[in-house]
């Protein structure tokens, strides 16, 4: 599962090195790294921008120092390890850490630092059952047929669920006693398909605040678009053409309840999802439900037979331009299979449901 990862470059944190500047108008940190072993250098990151790098030197000691005059989140990282850090122009932040206990370094000079640093073991915990969760599922589907893994899948998540919801109370809690960075930090960990509405709420709470930060403001773009696209909004009109030259758009539909699925011949995960997709659709068909097969594939010929080859018996569409598609932008698409359940009025009631979290939000929803 991806975690809510924003991007930012260096524009507005770094200046001409020609330029002199006073400790108002920098940002630093230094400390000691003890028992390092093979590490040579400490790191810095700004989102996935990495910033520079500086050596660890004589009595294990390091320095990073760069033109600001704003707050600046930033991650430390010393070998596998990151630590978030939020440097304030003017004061010095000093970092130290004993490589043998990573998970207890010290931090002073900066509050809000110190804030994440409170929160760091329930970040901890999360992560953890992250990768125990990632791990469980790629030893047992080892040799699993596809339906056996999708099936997994959703029971996976459905047994982790309640650590992830969790969590996400934890972060929301720290967010609204803490109306600083450090509480935007915590609230752009979580993940945006199981904290959409958190998420949300969230950017609309902050959106007059921290207006000079560029993190904040990716972090507030990128919720704009989370939310032209989450549960309870209007799908975005599609038009495209069926394999005999048929034009077909998603507002032919209204009146039914639809799964649009995002897939290609391509795809493998697509493919193995298919038979699934093909039971549910023969069990609520005459439920008042059908779907709208979308695909971004830009050969015609695989498309045909995929949709034989897989018995896709509902309206199968494509525009035949892949990922060139203006659909992948309306509907901000990152990968498939993607998909959206719409009502009758053809707003988005669920999405990315597969395996029996599909069969069971279907029989909850359209069986009364």
């Amino acid at each position: 599962m991806k975690k809510f990862a924003i991007y930012i470059g260096l524009a507005g944190l770094l200046i001409s090195g020609l330029q002199a500047c006073s400790n108002s108008e920098a940002v630093q940190v230094n400390g000691v790294i003890d028992n390092p072993g093979n590490v040579k250098v400490v790191s810095f990151y700004e989102g996935d921008q990495k910033l520079d790098s500086t050596f660890i030197a004589d009595g294990n000691k390091f320095k990073f120092e760069r033109p600001a005059t704003q707050e600046r989140l930033l991650t430390i990282e010393v070998g596998k390890n990151r630590y978030p850090v939020i440097l304030e122009p003017g004061k010095n932040v000093e970092f130290n850490v004993d490589l043998q206990q990573p998970e207890n370094y010290e931090i002073k000079g900066s509050d809000l630092s110190q804030k994440l640093k409170d929160f760091a073991p329930q970040k901890a915990r999360i992560d953890f059952v992250r990768d125990s969760l990632q791990q469980s599922f790629s030893s047992a589907t080892a040799e699993m047929d596809a339906n056996g893994i999708q099936n997994l899948r959703s029971e996976m998540l459905m047994k982790f669920e309640p650590f992830f919801k969790n969590y996400i109370n934890q972060a929301v809690d720290f967010a609204n006693k803490n109306e600083d960075l450090a509480g935007f930090y915590v609230m752009s960990t979580l993940d945006p398909e199981m904290a959409e509405a958190e998420l949300i709420s969230y950017a609309d709470h902050i959106k007059d605040k921290f207006n000079n930060n560029r993190y904040v403001g990716e972090f507030k773009a990128e919720v704009d678009k989370l939310r032209k696209l989450a549960v309870g909004q209007k799908a975005p009109e599609i038009t495209a053409y069926t394999p005999d030259n048929k034009t077909v758009k998603l507002s032919d539909f209204k009146g039914k309840y639809v799964l649009v699925d995002f897939w290609a011949s391509w795809c493998m995960p697509c493919r193995e999802e298919n038979p699934n997709i093909v039971k549910q659709y023969n069990t609520f068909k005459d439920k008042n439900f059908t779907v709208l097969g979308v695909s971004l594939d830009n050969n015609p010929g695989s498309w045909m037979r995929a949709i034989q080859d897989d018995k896709l018996t509902w309206t199968n569409i494509s525009d035949l331009q892949a990922w060139s598609s203006p659909l992948i932008i309306d509907y901000s698409i990152k990968g498939i299979p993607t998909s959206y359940i719409l009502d009758a009025e053809g707003n988005i009631i669920a999405k990315n449901l597969r395996g029996k979290q599909l069969e069971d939000f279907l029989t909850k929803t359209l069986i009364k």
